[in-house]
């Protein structure tokens, strides 16, 4: 992720920082498979359910849409997303303990040799849905993701910039 630099204690306390907060991203997009993804076209924003699994260095999310819908053409023409991964239980005990993750970056269709590679990793989450992603008329799309924004208990908030 980001590149730490510095000495000392400062260096190792950033380091342990960095460490933690990749953790805690990591455990919320393991227990969630579902993510709101968010586009805009001409400055109308468009939001989105969608299965979602992150790559393994966590600089990527993957998601599939079909290349017919409103989410693919915007993508097409802005390719800048956000993405919102949480852990609700709309639950008076979310005010204390709900976490969200927001990912910003881009997106665009995997088209290439790595195909075969990142459909492997989405579909090891999401095995149920293999004839949709398997289709034709389906896109499966990465996002790189540039920055993470990790909040819990509604006001903590951390950064996770991605190199």
């Amino acid at each position: 992720m980001e590149q730490i630099t510095g000495s000392g204690s400062r260096r190792e306390t950033l380091l342990s920082e960095e460490s933690e907060l990749e953790h805690l991203i990591r455990e919320l997009f393991e227990s969630q498979k579902l993510a709101v993804l968010g586009t805009q076209n001409e400055g109308q924003p468009y939001a989105n359910l969608v299965a979602f699994a992150p790559s393994h260095d966590l600089k990527c999310l993957y998601f599939v849409t079909a290349r017919a819908t409103r989410k693919y053409a915007n993508i097409e023409a802005d390719a800048r997303v956000t993405v919102l991964i949480d852990n609700r239980s709309n639950q008076d005990s979310d005010f204390s303990q709900a976490a969200a993750v927001t990912a910003t970056g881009t997106a665009q269709e995997v088209v290439d040799a790595k195909r075969d590679e990142v459909l492997a990793i989405y579909l090891a989450k999401h095995p149920m849905l293999e004839d949709f992603v398997r289709s034709p008329s389906c896109a499966l799309l990465q996002i790189r993701v540039e920055t993470y924004y990790l909040v819990r208990r509604f006001q903590n908030v951390m950064e996770l910039h991605v190199k």
